[in-house]
């Protein structure tokens, strides 16, 4: 029992992958002082990472590159800061641009620097980022005491919550589409550069998490061949489509069908993956928090510092990086198959003794994936491209 229960503040602005990453250190904070946490993350689309977590209560954005006190955000977050007053302020942005501004927003909202911490490390080359977050969380600001708010024990690892209004527009959207219960596997071939406005010429070059379109396209041939009666979706966000359709296009093959989806259907869609096969990205680390096997081709950025940590103990595989590649299009279709082989040859009892044994979180998503029913009557098999509206909710967090 802690001493006083306590709102933890925390900072970070970040993208989608570091704010599915920021959930652990989110669950470590709200064990150790009895409060949900307040979050300000970038962007209007923070809120939907966190939507149904127990342990946040309120989520805010603050643009990245927008001025820090331009419109109503500052003064919601400046509320919030004062009502979560004397609760700890934790700062896990590491960019000094950004903590320049933090510390700026801190000042002006009068917030005690007694209450504040940020975080002193930056993502190096051998351990994981993940961890580094970790051990911030269990830190305490010189205003509180460590021994009134101690660590209980615990499995500090990333997770997201699918709501049950989204589950059900999940598996009205398959079904209308002649899904019945097999296997659906998930490739997310696009990151946030092929998001940008300019995706064309990243797409020719400059993108380091690129993958060639011909090998996406021998990729789903393999995965067809081995599991003939899986759905290949090829996932990505609405300014993603061209890229998306353009592998389905060539691919030529009725299983596979190229979804454009918001935040919020990807992890209704994730719950009850199969597998996924995605470049590195934040639909990469939503995978893993949802408990879907996950192979992850990396550019420059190491896997030993950025694989993403999987909820229940499913298997994640990172492939390239440095020191042996600086690119994606360095992994060849052969690697990239095998390792996803081996997630399903190898490790999918071990994935189901994980779940069975999972709390109550995991479990329903396990009920999720093994409860999903075919409808009564087929319906036609064509794949073509869709798009997944968002479910009608709030935009507020709980």
């Amino acid at each position: 029992m802690v001493k006083r229960p306590l709102y933890p503040f925390v900072i970070k602005l970040g993208r989608i992958g570091d704010m599915v990453m920021l959930t652990a250190p989110l669950r470590l904070l709200r064990a150790r002082y009895g409060k949900p946490c307040c979050v300000v993350g970038a962007d209007a689309w923070a809120p939907e990472v966190y939507r149904g977590l127990s342990e946040v209560e309120w989520c805010g954005s603050l643009p990245r590159k927008a001025p820090t006190l331009l419109g109503l955000n500052w003064l919601a977050i400046r509320r919030a800061l004062r009502a979560t007053a004397p609760g700890p302020v934790y700062v896990f942005e590491h960019h000094p641009g950004q903590v320049r501004r933090i510390r700026r927003l801190l000042r002006l909202s009068g917030v005690d620097p007694r209450r504040c911490l940020f975080i002193d490390e930056a993502p190096g080359t051998e351990s994981l980022w993940l961890d580094a977050l970790l051990r911030f969380a269990r830190q305490t600001p010189p205003a509180l005491s460590a021994a009134d708010y101690p660590e209980p024990a615990g499995d500090w690892s990333p997770r997201l919550r699918v709501l049950d209004v989204e589950r059900a527009e999940r598996d009205r959207w398959l079904r209308a589409r002649g899904f019945r219960g097999e296997p659906l596997v998930v490739v997310q071939p696009g990151n946030h550069r092929t998001m940008g406005r300019r995706r064309l010429r990243n797409w020719r070059g400059r993108d380091d998490k690129l993958w060639p379109v011909e090998r996406w396209v021998r990729l789903l041939h393999k995965l067809h061949a081995r599991l003939p009666d899986a759905r290949l979706i090829l996932r990505g966000a609405a300014a993603e489509m061209p890229l998306l359709e353009s592998i389905r296009a060539a691919a030529g093959l009725t299983c596979v069908t190229s979804a454009g989806t918001e935040l919020r259907p990807l992890f209704a869609l994730c719950e009850v993956a199969h597998s996924m096969i995605s470049v590195d990205s934040g639909p990469a680390h939503s995978a893993a928090a949802l408990g879907a096997p996950l192979v992850v081709l990396y550019g420059t950025q190491s896997s030993q510092v950025w694989l993403p940590r999987s909820s229940n103990g499913s298997p994640v595989l990172g492939l390239g990086g440095p020191p042996q590649f600086e690119r994606a299009e360095q992994i060849s279709v052969d690697a990239v198959f095998e390792a996803w082989c081996s997630l399903i040859d190898g490790t999918v009892a071990a994935h189901a003794h994980a779940q069975a044994g999972a709390g109550s979180e995991s479990a329903a998503q396990a009920a999720a994936q093994a409860d999903f029913e075919p409808p009564p009557t087929p319906l036609s098999s064509q794949m073509t491209s869709v798009r997944i509206e968002p479910s009608a909710l709030s935009s507020s967090v709980r």
